[in-house]
Order: C-alpha cells, then sequence, then structure tokens
C-alpha cells in the first residue's frame, strides 16, 4: 500500500473548527462511498489549531487523476467539498485551486 499525507487550513475562527469537526464526526455516507470507489483503503485527518493533516493509505488501483475524475462527475462530492470550502483556506503555498497540499516525506523509521 502507498500512504500520502497532506496539509490543509481552517480558517482560524473556533466556531467554524467546532462546525468543522461536527461535519466529520458524521461524514455523508456518498462521501465515504466516493473515497473506496478511488480504491483509498485509509483516511485519516488529525489537527493541531487550525492546520490539518490528512494520511491517506491507497490500493494499487488508486490515482489522483482518477480520483478528480470521478469527484468531478458526483454532485454529492462536488456539494461537500464546496460546504468544506466554507471552513478551509488554501495554505500560503498552495497552487492555484489547491487545497489539500501533499506533503514531502522527509524521514522514515
Amino acid at each position: 500500500m502507498t500512504r500520502y499525507c497532506f496539509a490543509l487550513d481552517l480558517k482560524d475562527d473556533p466556531q467554524l473548527i467546532a462546525a468543522y469537526e461536527q461535519y466529520h464526526q458524521s461524514v455523508w455516507p456518498e462521501i465515504i462511498a466516493s473515497i473506496k470507489e478511488a480504491d483509498i483503503k485509509a483516511l485519516d485527518i488529525y489537527r493541531v489549531a487550525n492546520r490539518l493533516f490528512m494520511i491517506m493509505e491507497v490500493g494499487e488501483d488508486f490515482s489522483f487523476e482518477k480520483k478528480a475524475a470521478l469527484d468531478a462527475k458526483n454532485e454529492i462530492v462536488v456539494q461537500w467539498e464546496k460546504l468544506m470550502w466554507e471552513y478551509q483556506q488554501a495554505l500560503p503555498t498552495a497552487q492555484p485551486g489547491e487545497k489539500w497540499v501533499l506533503m514531502q516525506k522527509i524521514f522514515s523509521l
């Protein structure tokens, strides 16, 4: 399995952060289904202050292009991403339109 790690910031507002976490206590079933359909085997999100870290383990059939294509044609995923963007903000180093920024692994034990 391959592991990818990403970072993203939330808007630095305690109420928005609480609401974002609440959404992630009961993620829409269609979102869970879309994650599995893309061959994502495990996905965890961690938070410190307003910084999020996402760890994603994927199977052999996963590709970022496939995931993007599946998401673009899924109205529920588009709706979820639009809703989540109300709470999120891009990292200063993000490219235009980029949300979750792929992190570089610098150490492994």
